[in-house]
């Protein structure tokens, strides 16, 4: 049965999809994409009028309805697969995800995903990331292992969000990277946003992008290679592989920002999740979780130290 949530405009010219998300926030903790959905399907009336613009602007006492949707019964399988769980307790948990496992269902991807399995051993999962992303807070590339934080339910979920956009968890990479660094530590700071040729890929560009911030440590040097610590400010797609090309040093074996001439293999990019450390939203208890590299990553390590 649809729930029918009627509300009285307070507030002058502000937009509907903003005062929307804050008045729907303690009952149904939708996110502010979602309330945007929710008026461009037309369940949002103001005086009786349909309004399908999320940014229209509102007038004190507007009487506004918004017919609530029920939830999207979903449509991913299930599936029984070996998911490597470092931490779990009543509101969220933490997987080490193996390489070449995508995330959520997509295009091509409908099996085999993070999701598949969290939906086949897990009762609850939040709802925020909709019928095709239960649970996920954050991603990981496919090809890159490592530590990934779900949320077991909408209040977790909606404070660990605002934990990112507040760089309150500290996320640790490891990545093994073309070239030699004079430096040993520094900080790439460079807007990202899509590629404009390839809008598959991302780049760094001035156009239509985000701020992004990439701090590294060289932790061993090769020949013409290097092993760095990187650690992110921002949350930018691809925003690691996209920052480390930009300067010359791409991810080796990486198949989109890595160098033409290398030959695709089975591990795919030396990127890897590596250390987790945040404060529980719920329990405020610090969370520390550190992952070891795959041994695919620990083998081409030894490798590159031999050909010193």
């Amino acid at each position: 049965m649809q729930k029918i949530k009627i509300i009285e405009a307070k507030e002058n010219h502000k937009r509907l999809d903003i005062f929307l998300t804050e008045e729907l926030k303690d009952d149904f903790d939708f996110s502010r994409s979602m309330v945007q959905k929710i008026i461009e399907k037309g369940n949002v009336t103001i005086n009786q009028e349909i309004v399908t613009i999320a940014k229209k602007t509102i007038e004190p006492n507007d009487i506004i309805e918004i017919i609530i949707p029920e939830p999207e019964p979903t449509e991913i399988e299930p599936e029984k697969l070996d998911l490597k769980i470092v931490y779990e307790d009543q509101d969220l948990l933490i997987i080490d995800k193996e390489n070449n496992m995508v995330v959520h269902p997509g295009a091509g991807n409908k099996s085999g995903t993070v999701v598949n399995g969290l939906l086949g051993q897990m009762q609850n999962l939040s709802s925020i990331g909709g019928v095709e992303r239960p649970g996920i807070v954050h991603r990981l590339d496919k090809q890159t292992t490592g530590l990934l934080i779900v949320a077991k339910n909408d209040k977790t979920h909606r404070l660990l969000t605002q934990m990112l956009v507040d760089h309150q968890i500290y996320k640790e990479y490891i990545a093994l990277v073309w070239g030699e660094f004079e430096e040993n530590e520094g900080v790439i700071e460079a807007p990202i946003g899509r590629h404009e040729n390839d809008r598959k890929k991302m780049s760094v560009t001035h156009t239509n992008s985000k701020y992004a911030k990439t701090s590294f440590k060289v932790l061993e040097r090769f020949n013409n290679a290097t092993l760095l610590q990187l650690s992110i400010e921002t949350g930018r797609t691809h925003q690691i592989r996209v920052h480390l090309n930009f300067i010359k040093h791409p991810v080796i074996n990486d198949p989109v920002y890595g160098r033409k001439n290398e030959k695709p293999t089975a591990f795919g990019q030396y990127l890897h999740a590596a250390k987790l450390m945040f404060i529980h939203p719920i329990t405020k208890q610090e969370i520390n979780i550190n992952s070891p590299l795959p041994e695919e990553f620990n083998v081409m390590i030894k490798k590159m130290g031999e050909d010193k």
